[in-house]
Protein backbone atom coordinates (compact mmCIF):
# COMPACT_ATOMS: atom_id res chain seq x y z
CA UNK A 1 0.00 0.00 0.00
CA UNK A 2 1.20 3.51 -0.21
CA UNK A 3 2.61 5.98 2.75
CA UNK A 4 0.60 8.72 1.09
CA UNK A 5 -1.43 10.96 3.28
CA UNK A 6 -3.22 12.42 0.87
CA UNK A 7 -6.37 10.23 1.13
CA UNK A 8 -9.64 11.05 2.77
CA UNK A 9 -11.11 9.14 5.70
CA UNK A 10 -14.71 9.78 6.39
CA UNK A 11 -16.84 8.15 8.65
CA UNK A 12 -21.28 8.20 9.12
CA UNK A 13 -21.26 7.06 12.90
CA UNK A 14 -24.51 5.96 14.81
CA UNK A 15 -25.53 4.00 17.60
CA UNK A 16 -26.22 0.74 15.59
CA UNK A 17 -23.42 0.87 13.05
CA UNK A 18 -20.80 2.77 11.24
CA UNK A 19 -19.92 3.17 7.53
CA UNK A 20 -16.95 4.91 6.19
CA UNK A 21 -14.98 5.19 3.17
CA UNK A 22 -11.49 6.32 2.41
CA UNK A 23 -10.63 8.29 -0.95
CA UNK A 24 -7.04 8.38 -2.49
CA UNK A 25 -4.42 7.51 -0.17
CA UNK A 26 -2.81 5.13 -3.47
CA UNK A 27 -5.94 2.72 -3.08
CA UNK A 28 -8.70 4.88 -5.15
CA UNK A 29 -11.50 4.40 -3.15
CA UNK A 30 -12.48 1.79 -0.50
CA UNK A 31 -15.11 1.62 2.45
CA UNK A 32 -16.76 -1.23 4.83
CA UNK A 33 -18.57 -0.86 7.87
CA UNK A 34 -18.11 -1.53 11.83
CA UNK A 35 -19.98 -1.27 15.11
CA UNK A 36 -21.52 1.71 16.53
CA UNK A 37 -20.51 3.90 19.30
CA UNK A 38 -21.86 3.90 23.20
CA UNK A 39 -23.93 7.45 23.57
CA UNK A 40 -23.59 6.74 26.91
CA UNK A 41 -19.89 7.20 27.01
CA UNK A 42 -17.77 9.86 25.55
CA UNK A 43 -17.51 10.05 22.16
CA UNK A 44 -14.09 11.28 20.42
CA UNK A 45 -12.48 8.07 22.09
CA UNK A 46 -14.45 5.99 20.44
CA UNK A 47 -14.46 7.11 17.22
CA UNK A 48 -10.51 6.96 17.80
CA UNK A 49 -10.95 3.39 18.29
CA UNK A 50 -12.46 2.78 14.63
CA UNK A 51 -10.63 5.23 12.73
CA UNK A 52 -7.25 3.06 14.38
CA UNK A 53 -8.94 -0.36 13.34
CA UNK A 54 -9.83 1.38 10.00
CA UNK A 55 -6.60 1.81 9.61
CA UNK A 56 -5.00 -1.27 10.62
CA UNK A 57 -7.66 -2.94 8.51
CA UNK A 58 -6.73 -1.06 5.62
CA UNK A 59 -3.07 -0.52 6.23
CA UNK A 60 -3.93 3.12 4.27
CA UNK A 61 -2.64 6.22 5.53
CA UNK A 62 -5.23 9.04 4.53
CA UNK A 63 -4.06 12.39 6.12
CA UNK A 64 -7.54 13.98 6.89
CA UNK A 65 -10.75 12.39 9.06
CA UNK A 66 -13.92 13.59 8.20
CA UNK A 67 -16.92 12.43 10.75
CA UNK A 68 -20.67 12.88 11.74
CA UNK A 69 -21.53 11.43 14.64
CA UNK A 70 -24.29 10.26 16.57
CA UNK A 71 -24.53 12.26 20.36
CA UNK A 72 -21.78 14.79 19.30
CA UNK A 73 -23.99 17.88 20.15
CA UNK A 74 -20.86 19.83 21.31
CA UNK A 75 -17.97 18.41 18.48
CA UNK A 76 -14.70 18.62 19.65
CA UNK A 77 -12.23 18.10 16.86
CA UNK A 78 -8.92 19.11 18.53
CA UNK A 79 -9.94 15.93 21.51
CA UNK A 80 -10.18 13.72 18.66
CA UNK A 81 -6.69 14.73 16.65
CA UNK A 82 -5.10 14.35 20.31
CA UNK A 83 -6.40 10.67 20.39
CA UNK A 84 -5.29 9.61 17.12
CA UNK A 85 -1.88 10.82 18.11
CA UNK A 86 0.92 8.69 16.01
CA UNK A 87 -1.50 7.97 13.33
CA UNK A 88 -1.27 9.73 9.85
CA UNK A 89 -4.50 11.81 10.59
CA UNK A 90 -3.55 15.24 10.73
CA UNK A 91 -7.18 16.83 9.79
CA UNK A 92 -9.69 16.59 11.22
CA UNK A 93 -13.56 18.08 10.39
CA UNK A 94 -16.41 16.38 12.95
CA UNK A 95 -19.99 17.64 13.74
CA UNK A 96 -23.64 16.27 14.79
CA UNK A 97 -24.42 13.38 12.29
CA UNK A 98 -27.49 15.52 11.50
CA UNK A 99 -25.36 17.80 9.72
CA UNK A 100 -23.30 15.28 7.66
CA UNK A 101 -27.13 13.87 6.99
CA UNK A 102 -28.11 17.06 5.65
CA UNK A 103 -25.44 17.49 3.82
CA UNK A 104 -25.75 14.22 2.18
CA UNK A 105 -29.23 14.98 1.65
CA UNK A 106 -29.43 18.63 0.07
CA UNK A 107 -26.16 20.06 0.11
CA UNK A 108 -25.57 23.10 1.72
CA UNK A 109 -28.59 24.75 0.28
CA UNK A 110 -31.08 26.29 2.44
CA UNK A 111 -33.53 23.47 3.01
CA UNK A 112 -35.07 21.49 5.98
CA UNK A 113 -34.06 17.57 6.87
CA UNK A 114 -35.98 15.56 9.12
CA UNK A 115 -34.13 12.22 9.76
CA UNK A 116 -36.54 9.44 12.02
CA UNK A 117 -35.23 6.28 12.95
CA UNK A 118 -35.23 5.06 16.79
CA UNK A 119 -34.69 9.11 18.03
CA UNK A 120 -35.65 12.02 15.60
CA UNK A 121 -33.74 15.12 14.51
CA UNK A 122 -34.70 17.83 12.53
CA UNK A 123 -32.31 20.36 10.79
CA UNK A 124 -33.04 23.33 8.90
CA UNK A 125 -30.91 25.80 7.05
CA UNK A 126 -31.82 29.20 6.17
CA UNK A 127 -29.76 31.75 4.35
CA UNK A 128 -28.46 33.25 7.75
CA UNK A 129 -29.01 30.29 10.52
CA UNK A 130 -29.27 27.21 11.81
CA UNK A 131 -31.94 25.63 13.75
CA UNK A 132 -32.01 22.48 15.23
CA UNK A 133 -35.44 20.75 16.16
CA UNK A 134 -36.06 18.14 18.87
CA UNK A 135 -33.10 15.16 19.02
CA UNK A 136 -33.53 15.16 22.28
CA UNK A 137 -33.44 11.48 23.26
CA UNK A 138 -35.91 9.02 24.09
CA UNK A 139 -36.27 10.62 27.83
CA UNK A 140 -37.16 13.79 26.82
CA UNK A 141 -37.97 13.82 23.47
CA UNK A 142 -37.51 11.84 19.72
CA UNK A 143 -41.71 12.75 19.69
CA UNK A 144 -42.87 10.79 16.28
CA UNK A 145 -39.79 8.60 16.13
CA UNK A 146 -39.70 4.80 16.50
CA UNK A 147 -39.24 4.34 19.59
CA UNK A 148 -42.38 6.72 19.91
CA UNK A 149 -44.26 5.09 18.11
CA UNK A 150 -43.69 1.92 20.42
CA UNK A 151 -43.91 3.40 23.22
CA UNK A 152 -46.95 4.52 22.14
CA UNK A 153 -47.93 1.10 20.78
CA UNK A 154 -46.77 -0.54 24.26
CA UNK A 155 -49.29 1.49 26.19
CA UNK A 156 -52.52 0.95 24.07
CA UNK A 157 -51.76 -2.82 24.49
CA UNK A 158 -51.75 -2.26 28.06
CA UNK A 159 -55.12 -0.34 28.22
CA UNK A 160 -56.76 -2.70 25.94
CA UNK A 161 -55.52 -5.22 27.90
CA UNK A 162 -56.93 -3.58 31.22
CA UNK A 163 -60.22 -2.99 29.56
CA UNK A 164 -59.66 0.96 29.55
CA UNK A 165 -60.52 3.17 26.34
CA UNK A 166 -60.57 0.99 23.27
CA UNK A 167 -59.49 -2.34 22.91
CA UNK A 168 -56.90 -3.12 20.17
CA UNK A 169 -55.17 -5.40 18.23
CA UNK A 170 -51.87 -3.91 19.41
CA UNK A 171 -52.52 -5.64 22.89
CA UNK A 172 -52.89 -9.48 20.90
CA UNK A 173 -49.34 -8.49 18.76
CA UNK A 174 -47.39 -7.13 21.57
CA UNK A 175 -48.41 -10.66 23.57
CA UNK A 176 -47.15 -12.84 21.12
CA UNK A 177 -43.56 -11.53 22.57
CA UNK A 178 -43.68 -12.83 26.16
CA UNK A 179 -44.33 -15.37 28.17
CA UNK A 180 -46.43 -13.18 30.12
CA UNK A 181 -47.64 -9.72 29.20
CA UNK A 182 -48.23 -8.79 32.66
CA UNK A 183 -44.70 -9.30 33.33
CA UNK A 184 -43.48 -7.75 29.89
CA UNK A 185 -42.95 -4.29 31.42
CA UNK A 186 -40.81 -5.59 33.88
CA UNK A 187 -38.65 -7.60 31.16
CA UNK A 188 -37.88 -4.24 28.95
CA UNK A 189 -37.02 -2.30 31.95
CA UNK A 190 -34.00 -4.86 32.52
CA UNK A 191 -33.45 -5.25 29.04
CA UNK A 192 -29.83 -3.46 28.21
CA UNK A 193 -31.27 -3.18 24.51
CA UNK A 194 -34.76 -1.74 25.61
CA UNK A 195 -34.85 1.51 23.39
CA UNK A 196 -33.85 -0.45 20.16
CA UNK A 197 -36.68 -3.03 21.19
CA UNK A 198 -39.13 -0.87 21.64
CA UNK A 199 -38.65 1.07 18.76
CA UNK A 200 -38.65 -2.20 16.51
CA UNK A 201 -42.57 -2.05 17.57
CA UNK A 202 -42.61 0.30 14.97
CA UNK A 203 -43.08 -2.49 12.63
CA UNK A 204 -46.06 -4.16 14.83
CA UNK A 205 -47.88 -1.08 14.64
CA UNK A 206 -47.80 -0.53 10.86
CA UNK A 207 -48.59 -3.81 9.95
CA UNK A 208 -51.41 -3.47 12.57
CA UNK A 209 -53.01 -0.41 11.26
CA UNK A 210 -54.54 -1.80 7.65
CA UNK A 211 -57.74 -2.91 10.56
CA UNK A 212 -57.01 -1.43 14.08
CA UNK A 213 -57.86 2.77 14.27
CA UNK A 214 -55.66 2.77 17.54
CA UNK A 215 -52.75 1.73 15.96
CA UNK A 216 -53.40 4.38 12.80
CA UNK A 217 -53.79 6.79 15.04
CA UNK A 218 -50.55 6.00 16.73
CA UNK A 219 -49.19 6.67 13.41
CA UNK A 220 -50.99 9.68 12.52
CA UNK A 221 -50.09 11.49 15.35
CA UNK A 222 -46.72 10.55 14.89
CA UNK A 223 -46.68 12.32 11.36
CA UNK A 224 -47.88 15.33 13.23
CA UNK A 225 -45.28 15.30 15.45
CA UNK A 226 -42.94 15.49 12.56
CA UNK A 227 -45.03 18.01 10.36
CA UNK A 228 -44.88 20.50 13.21
CA UNK A 229 -40.71 19.43 13.72
CA UNK A 230 -40.64 20.56 10.15
CA UNK A 231 -42.63 23.69 9.92
CA UNK A 232 -41.03 25.10 13.33
CA UNK A 233 -37.50 24.43 12.11
CA UNK A 234 -38.70 26.10 8.84
CA UNK A 235 -40.11 29.51 10.28
CA UNK A 236 -37.10 30.14 12.80
CA UNK A 237 -34.46 30.28 9.53
CA UNK A 238 -36.45 32.40 7.72
CA UNK A 239 -38.20 29.62 5.07
CA UNK A 240 -41.55 28.60 4.60
CA UNK A 241 -43.43 31.87 4.67
CA UNK A 242 -44.19 32.25 1.43
CA UNK A 243 -43.27 29.40 -0.46
CA UNK A 244 -43.08 25.79 0.58
CA UNK A 245 -39.27 25.22 1.53
CA UNK A 246 -37.29 22.33 0.54
CA UNK A 247 -37.54 19.13 2.98
CA UNK A 248 -35.99 15.87 2.63
CA UNK A 249 -37.22 13.25 5.04
CA UNK A 250 -34.82 9.80 6.13
CA UNK A 251 -34.59 7.24 8.01
CA UNK A 252 -36.67 3.74 8.34
CA UNK A 253 -39.64 5.18 10.26
CA UNK A 254 -40.56 6.28 6.72
CA UNK A 255 -40.53 3.54 5.50
CA UNK A 256 -44.10 3.32 7.01
CA UNK A 257 -45.97 4.28 4.14
CA UNK A 258 -49.25 5.84 6.85
CA UNK A 259 -46.71 8.00 8.48
CA UNK A 260 -45.15 9.04 4.76
CA UNK A 261 -48.16 9.48 3.31
CA UNK A 262 -49.61 11.64 6.57
CA UNK A 263 -46.25 12.97 6.85
CA UNK A 264 -46.92 14.91 2.92
CA UNK A 265 -50.41 15.38 3.68
CA UNK A 266 -49.53 17.18 6.96
CA UNK A 267 -47.35 19.45 5.15
CA UNK A 268 -49.51 20.10 2.35
CA UNK A 269 -52.03 21.81 4.75
CA UNK A 270 -49.07 24.44 5.73
CA UNK A 271 -47.93 24.65 2.11
CA UNK A 272 -50.41 23.68 -0.47
CA UNK A 273 -47.41 23.73 -3.49
CA UNK A 274 -45.53 21.12 -1.63
CA UNK A 275 -43.49 18.03 -2.36
CA UNK A 276 -41.22 16.12 -0.75
CA UNK A 277 -37.56 16.47 -1.62
CA UNK A 278 -35.58 12.89 -2.90
CA UNK A 279 -32.59 13.21 -1.19
CA UNK A 280 -29.26 13.33 -3.07
CA UNK A 281 -27.08 10.89 -1.11
CA UNK A 282 -26.50 9.69 2.12
CA UNK A 283 -25.30 10.63 5.63
CA UNK A 284 -21.35 8.71 4.56
CA UNK A 285 -21.63 10.99 1.38
CA UNK A 286 -22.30 14.08 4.02
CA UNK A 287 -19.32 12.99 5.56
CA UNK A 288 -17.13 13.04 2.39
CA UNK A 289 -18.35 16.44 1.76
CA UNK A 290 -17.74 17.99 5.44
CA UNK A 291 -14.21 18.62 4.68
CA UNK A 292 -14.30 20.75 2.24
CA UNK A 293 -18.08 22.51 3.45
CA UNK A 294 -17.95 25.53 2.66
CA UNK A 295 -18.69 29.74 4.61
CA UNK A 296 -21.85 29.47 5.72
CA UNK A 297 -24.40 28.62 8.26
CA UNK A 298 -24.27 24.90 8.35
CA UNK A 299 -20.32 25.13 8.73
CA UNK A 300 -20.95 26.78 12.13
CA UNK A 301 -21.58 23.51 13.06
CA UNK A 302 -18.20 22.33 12.02
CA UNK A 303 -15.17 21.80 14.37
CA UNK A 304 -12.26 21.85 12.89
CA UNK A 305 -8.66 20.87 13.92
CA UNK A 306 -5.31 20.47 12.18
CA UNK A 307 -2.32 19.17 13.85
CA UNK A 308 0.80 21.65 13.89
Amino acid sequence: MSDSTAGALAIDCGQTGIAWSIQGAGAGFVGGSAAGIDVGRPVEPQLAERVRAILDETGLRPGSLSCGAAALHRPDAAVLLAELAGTPIGRVALAHDSVTGYLGALGDVPGVMVSCGTGVITLAVGHNDVARVDGWGWIMGDAGSAYWIGRNALEAAMRGYDGRRQSTLLTELIATDFDDLELAHLELQADPNRVARVASYVATVDRAAATDPVARNILDKAAAHLTEAVVTAAHRVGLGRHEPPTVCALGPTFESPRVREKFVAYLTMSWPSFSLRKPAGDALAGAERLAELREGPLSRLVSRAVRD
